[in-house]
């Protein structure tokens, strides 16, 4: 299998969640890192991880909502190491609530905004090298982007946008030897749904789902590097994520009601 030593990576969102195990995950095999996300402190306590299991990593402060940003992460990558090898794309925000309940409906833009459109500025900004480098685009989605899920709206709408840009990206890019990856992982244990805004537009604070019963960030990330070895086109990780999706073409009702049960509140 393929080995990442020495490869040029670039992960955003690397700070908590899937973005730092990923990081942790691959730093065992010695490759470059470029850390970014926008809290700084947390960023330097993975780069710091990673340093002691032998990889190089350097922080970029960056918010993915700005083209400019983006765009001077990757040209400080490839000034730092002289080129990229790999983009992982998995920044990421959601929500939890109704669609008819939202207050502010700029969370929806927002939304956009980090889950899609920063996956696009910082690939368009990566192509140019990873076309050189014959490398691989990572894009963290959802299985809300194949199917849709209660209370994710927003969310699921973003991932839909991600899934159906990287899929084009990947027909456009043949012939040039970059590979396109569609990560379209199901619940995994991370801060994002305690991060996750209401309907007013503000984070919830707490997780409404029980973290024990979900996939560890960690898993998570091993089922992710292994695609990326594979160059694999699209990642479900777990067996109820790949029920749903082939469900949903031959029972769609069935998936609708299973779906709303599952999201419901538990008493």
């Amino acid at each position: 299998m393929a080995s990442f030593r020495d490869q040029v990576i670039v992960l955003t969102g690397a700070s908590s969640g899937i973005g730092k195990a990923l990081a942790i995950e691959l730093a065992a095999e010695c490759p470059r890192l470029v850390l970014a996300a926008r809290d700084v402190a947390r960023l330097e306590e993975t780069a710091a991880a990673c340093r002691q299991l032998g990889a190089q990593a350097i922080v970029v402060p960056t918010d993915v909502t700005s083209p400019e940003a983006c765009k001077a992460l990757i040209e400080q990558a490839a000034s730092e190491y002289g080129r990229i090898d790999v983009l992982i794309n998995n920044a990421g925000k959601a929500m939890w609530t109704r669609f008819d309940m939202l207050e502010d409906l700029s969370v929806l833009e927002d939304i956009m905004r980090v889950n899609y459109l920063g996956s696009a500025y910082c690939t368009h900004a990566a192509l140019p090298y990873l076309k050189q480098s014959g490398g691989l685009i990572v894009v963290v989605a959802s299985v809300a982007g194949l199917v849709g899920a209660p209370l994710l709206s927003g969310y699921s709408a973003s991932k839909h946008a991600i899934i159906g840009l990287f899929e084009t990206l990947r027909m456009e890019l043949a012939g040039t030897k970059v590979g396109v990856t569609i990560i379209a992982p199901d619940f995994v244990q991370s801060e994002i749904l305690s991060r996750a805004v209401d309907a007013e537009g503000k984070p919830r604070g707490t997780s409404p789902l029980d973290q024990s019963t979900l996939l560890t960030a960690e898993r998570c990330a091993r089922r992710i590097v292994k695609a990326m070895r594979r160059r694999e086109r699209l990642v479900l990780t777990s067996h109820r994520a790949a029920w749903a999706r082939w469900g949903q073409l031959v029972a769609p009702g069935l998936v609708d009601r299973i779906a709303n049960a599952a999201m419901r509140p538990k008493k």
